[in-house]
């Protein structure tokens, strides 16, 4: 029977018509400015904490317009940004070291629709306002960490070998080991043959000499694991920023993009992630002088290092723990009150800080903190920046007992200086230095027009594709509008499920989508109109017009859709944005131009004996 769909097809397009609606109804429901509070500690938020909180909130005036506890985290949800930020400062003063207290934008979904899993679908940094971090990676600091690496494990595994030698040193590039005699070569080769295959080998003239230089092929790598390391460690910083959608994707061999929607405390998020902060634990040397050392005779296995107020110290040259090696890290405070980081190891770690410690009671152990800072200077009228590796001796402590995994380092400044170091060790330790090179804020009411004006520009256009769709095809017109109107529902509903960032170039996509979708119509409905006038019934016009269209419309929406997946697959950052939803909603328009009027067609004028069609 001609335009007849069997019950299963008609129950099938309306069942997606429905999960359409109730996936993309989330987006119609705003956001609250709100703060989000979480432990940092192992243990969560208690019930009396979130109480106390709310009470708290409430008893400095602040309109509270809901409060919610869950999962041990809090949610505290207000009418202005005012009162949030009044709000954060107010508890970040009152509740300590050992929470995470972070400014976000929650979303007004209703119960039932969270109970679905519907959720609004995410918006961009130029549609929701936040700050935009371009960050340059120091490929350079990578391999000279490398090096250092090797110069110490160098000399280790000399000494472990008992192969006589006067010196290991960095020259240009080069580790150069001076042995004792040349007759120790033989026994040197087969040490790197062993441990350190990856470093290329010269032999100088000097025939007591042996230079080593890290390869290309590992130089590479190095480079290409710095980047991906710092990635992954800044979403971990993210994470703790609170942050529910950032964006954080490389640029190029050495950049990295980080996009934070909806963070308004810019200053801290730019802290958090430019820091390359980290620690190392070294035994104190006592048996050398260290006034010797501070005039230049340093002895071999140790190095001079500074305490905070300015004094020499003398630091055994092997590291005990990293912190690559912390698993854990949260803010206190020690017996006497002073700002402390309860630290947790691995079991690599762990092993080695037991190892040491079981030889070491007695003794003098220091914990070293390393970061890198950035200055600008003006130098012949130019901005020059100035990266220097700052390392400073934080604390000095004797080894009263056996520990490994879980301990304290004291010596810090301030609560906030614990918070913040307690958070970079959580999150983990940049492989290289990053620079920030480009920062860029987008506020809140900026967004809101970029929203406004991409509104009124579909509104528009959605109106008069929809006037002339109804004037010129009329009731075919008409339906075909009942399914453009359900093909941008259905866009919606497949990046809300998706929980995809929608940005200004996305709803670009998505416009476009809209001519693109009816424009298959139109080319059913003027087939429709050329088999009438070629005599055929309306019944078989209807039929003809969308079996011998099938094939054009597939081809035009199939070339948009492999020009769509290059630009997804080439692309970065908004040219994604918009190839997403082009890609969504070209699929989504071959079904509701087709299939969706087809179906409605089919109810108006099938089964029945027609004359005339409205078209």
């Amino acid at each position: 029977m001609q335009n007849h769909y069997p019950l299963w097809k008609n129950i099938l397009i309306l069942f997606v018509f429905g999960i359409g609606i109730i996936y993309s109804l989330p987006t119609l429901y705003g956001e609250d400015p709100s703060v989000q509070v979480s432990s940092t500690q192992s243990d969560t938020i208690s019930q009396g904490q979130a109480g106390k909180m709310e009470a708290d909130l409430k008893a400095m005036g602040v309109a509270l317009k809901a409060f919610e506890y869950t999962d041990g985290r809090v949610l505290a949800r207000f009418n202005n940004t005012d009162d949030q930020l009044k709000a954060a400062d107010s508890l970040r003063d009152s509740l300590g070291n050992n929470v995470t207290v972070a400014l976000n934008l929650a979303p007004t979904t209703p119960q039932w629709l969270r109970v679905l899993h519907a959720n609004a679908m995410y918006l961009g940094l130029d549609l929701r306002g936040g700050v935009h971090f371009l960050l340059e990676v120091d490929m350079d600091a990578a391999v000279k960490q490398a090096e250092d690496r090797y110069n110490d494990d160098l000399r280790l595994a000399l000494r472990n070998e008992k192969i006589r030698y006067q010196s290991v040193a960095k020259d240009n590039g080069y580790l150069k080991i001076t042995l004792n005699s040349a007759d120790d070569k033989a026994s040197l080769f087969t040490l790197l043959n062993k441990d350190f295959r990856t470093l290329e080998i010269t032999e100088p003239e000097n025939k007591s000499q042996v230079w080593l230089k890290i390869s290309v092929k590992e130089e590479r790598e190095l480079k290409k694991n710095a980047v991906a390391q710092n990635m992954t460690t800044l979403r971990n910083r993210v994470n703790e920023l609170g942050v529910a959608e950032p964006v954080i994707q490389q640029q190029g061999e050495n950049r990295i993009v980080v996009q934070l929607p909806g963070v308004q405390d810019t200053t801290r998020a730019k802290e958090i992630l430019g820091t390359t902060a980290t620690l190392e634990y070294r035994l104190v040397d006592v048996e050398h002088d260290v006034q010797q050392a501070v005039a230049g005779r340093v002895p071999v296995g140790s190095r001079l290092y500074y305490e905070r107020k300015g004094a020499p110290i003398l630091l055994d040259r092997r590291i005990i723990v990293t912190g690559d090696q912390i698993v854990d890290a949260s803010s206190g405070v020690d017996q006497d009150g002073r700002p402390s980081v309860n630290i947790s190891l691995n079991g690599v770690g762990a092993a080695k800080m037991a190892k040491t410690t079981q030889v070491s009671v007695g003794k003098p152990m220091a914990v070293v903190f390393i970061e890198y800072k950035i200055d600008t200077k003006i130098v012949n009228g130019e901005k020059v920046r100035h990266k220097e590796k700052v390392e400073k001796v934080i604390n000095v402590a004797t080894i009263q007992g056996v520990f490994s995994k879980r301990f304290q380092t004291t010596g810090l400044d301030s609560p906030q200086e614990a918070r913040n170091l307690s958070l970079l060790l959580r999150a983990g330790a940049l492989a290289a230095p990053v620079d920030i090179v480009e920062e860029r804020t987008v506020g809140p009411s900026l967004g809101q027009d970029n929203i406004d004006k991409g509104m009124l520009s579909f509104v528009v256009g959605f109106a008069l594709v929809v006037l002339f769709m109804a004037v010129y095809y009329r009731l075919f017109g008409m339906i075909a509008n009942f399914a453009l109107a359900f093909n941008v529902v259905i866009v919606v509903a497949i990046l809300s499920m998706l929980q995809a960032t929608l940005t200004l170039p996305g709803i670009a996509g998505i416009i476009l989508t809209v001519g693109m979708s009816v424009d298959a119509n139109v080319l059913i409905f003027e087939r429709i109109k050329e088999e009438i006038k070629n005599g055929n019934t309306p019944q078989s016009a209807i039929f003809a017009g969308y079996d011998k269209a099938f094939a054009t419309i597939l081809d035009s929406h199939f070339t948009n859709l492999v020009v769509a997946v290059v630009l997804f697959a080439y692309g970065t950052g908004s040219v994604k944005g918009f190839a997403v939803t082009l890609i969504i909603g070209i699929l989504s328009s071959m079904f509701t131009a087709i299939t969706g009027t087809r179906m409605v067609i089919n109810w108006v004028y099938g089964n029945r004996r027609i004359e005339k069609l409205s078209i």
